[in-house]
């Protein structure tokens, strides 16, 4: 489900909206908080990868899912606990949330976040319940620290533990993207945990405004650094990327997906034999 952002299909009864993924444009891990969190500096952009959602009238409330296999119970996901919070504080009737997964999970893409982000604006939406933009951010800060950027869903400056932002003005529409997920699935925990931790010389935020072709040299993602070495697959994939022509190549999150930005259309079948290959998100 490529090609479009996002959007909504309103039909009163039922309601579809499109969730788009998203990718880093580098990640640099600050210091680690007495929370147990982390503090980085990263560049969210919003990419033209898609789940569905659908939200119908219903009896009970509950969430099917179909499409991509999500690890655990369809009782914990993440969009049944969004519209649970806000069923909660508004009394609402109970629906059937349909999702129609396409985002790989386990990605560093934001997949999950963004189906929640959604389900709280289509709700918003179809029950007129008249929330801001801050509102809905505060709902979806409670759910992940990358949630609240898709209420937006705009490119930003995040900063704390990725749920501060500031908006940016930047554009990689005339850029041909590729996105290329190995089937291997990077521990988030394990990442955070084995990854090293430093206050950037000059933050992200001032190297995000460099010309594309100085990125390389320039924005990181630390996370690199350790996922590498227990999958060095994602490595050679960045590797192959590079050798196929890209200006800019970088996992995203923390994996375990990687991402390139060439100056032209592509094709790259040998990366298709054991990858997932995504182009012109």
């Amino acid at each position: 489900m490529i090609g479009r952002l996002s959007g909504t299909i309103n039909t009163r009864s039922n309601m579809i909206a499109f969730a788009n993924a998203k990718i880093n444009l580098g990640l640099f891990l600050t210091e680690k908080r007495a929370d147990g969190y982390h503090n980085l500096q990263t560049v969210f952009y919003p990419i033209k990868l898609n789940d569905a959602i659908e939200l119908n009238d219903a009896t009970e409330t509950l969430c099917t899912i179909k499409g991509i296999d999500i690890p655990g119970s369809s009782a914990d996901n993440i969009c049944l606990k969004a519209f649970k919070n806000l069923q909660a504080d508004f009394n609402l009737p109970n629906q059937h949330i349909v999702l129609l997964k396409n985002i790989p999970v386990g990605a560093g893409l934001g997949g999950g976040s963004s189906d929640a982000a959604f389900l709280i604006k289509l709700v918003n939406e179809k029950f007129n319940l008249g929330l801001s933009v801050a509102q809905m951010q505060d709902y979806a800060r409670v759910l992940g620290a990358d949630c609240a950027f898709f209420i937006e869903n705009k490119p930003v400056y995040a900063f704390a533990k990725g749920d501060e932002f500031e908006p940016l003005s930047i554009d990689l529409s005339s850029y041909f993207m590729v996105l290329v997920k190995p089937p291997v699935h990077v521990s988030t925990a394990t990442a955070y945990q084995h990854a090293k931790v430093a206050q950037p010389k000059t933050s992200l935020k001032e190297l995000i405004q460099l010309p594309l072709n100085e990125w390389k040299a320039n924005i990181f993602n630390d996370f690199e650094g350790s996922v590498f070495k227990t999958c060095p697959e994602i490595d050679e994939i960045k590797t192959k990327l590079y050798a196929a022509g890209a200006t800019f190549a970088l996992m995203s999150g923390s994996g375990s997906s990687v991402y390139a930005i060439f100056d032209k259309p592509v094709q790259l079948p040998a990366l298709e034999k054991d990858n997932l290959v995504f182009y012109g998100v």
